[in-house]
């Protein structure tokens, strides 16, 4: 259980935009305090949101024995979720950059990195998508203890905020290089956010919608 809900989670914690922003958050003034803050945020959020869809899944009582179709039900239709998501950005062609638009909330907040807004930033950023929602489902879905649902869930949450905490971590032990590194790299995630976007919503799609009907299959 808990090697398939990481691996899930570890789909959700690919996400560019929070590697953007901890790389801005990083090349601050106080790079230190603001992404820590920024990782308060998203290890917030995650939580309690994890809390939140594991006491509904498991108030639905998906992990009893009864429910075995319902239960797979749910996995293969987040599955179909992810993968329709996938092919729908896909098939959609990249805007280019419109010089006039205004900016989106979250760039005019990090235009201005403070502690405050980088704590908010997190929290908005790490709203619970399908594939992390997904993570979750297996979790709540599987007749664990409560101890090891407990040790689950956190796995997950550490993993979810991985793009967070690693590049505040690397940039203790060397700042200088982390920045420039980041920054660097921040040229091709802008220009292969939407692919590498696309690949783990059909990652993830595929995974669920695989497990969903062995599931289905074997009841």
């Amino acid at each position: 259980m808990i090697l398939q809900a990481a691996g899930l989670a570890l789909l959700a914690a690919i996400s560019p935009t929070a590697l953007l922003v901890a790389a801005v958050y990083l090349g601050s003034a106080r790079p230190r305090l603001v992404g820590s803050l920024y990782l308060a945020g998203a290890i917030i959020m995650s939580l309690v949101m994890g809390l939140v869809v594991i006491a509904i899944l498991r108030n639905t009582g998906l992990s009893q024995p009864r429910e075995h179709t319902p239960r797979y039900g749910l996995r293969l239709g987040l599955g179909v979720v992810l993968l329709a998501a996938g092919a729908v950005l896909a098939r959609r062609k990249p805007k280019m950059p419109d010089p006039d638009k205004k900016q989106g909330l979250v760039s005019r907040m990090i235009a201005n990195p403070a502690p405050a807004s980088a704590f908010a930033v997190g929290l908005l950023l790490f709203a619970p998508g399908i594939t992390f929602i997904a993570a979750l489902q297996v979790i709540a879905t599987a007749k664990a203890s409560l101890d090891y649902t407990a040790a689950a869930i956190i796995v997950v949450v550490i993993i979810n905020a991985m793009f967070v905490w690693l590049p505040l971590v690397v940039h203790l032990v060397a700042p200088g290089a982390t920045t420039r590194e980041l920054t660097a790299f921040n040229g091709w995630l802008r220009a292969n956010g939407n692919k590498i976007l696309i690949g783990v919503l059909i990652v993830g799609g595929a995974i669920m919608v695989g497990n969903g009907i062995y599931g289905l299959a074997g009841g």
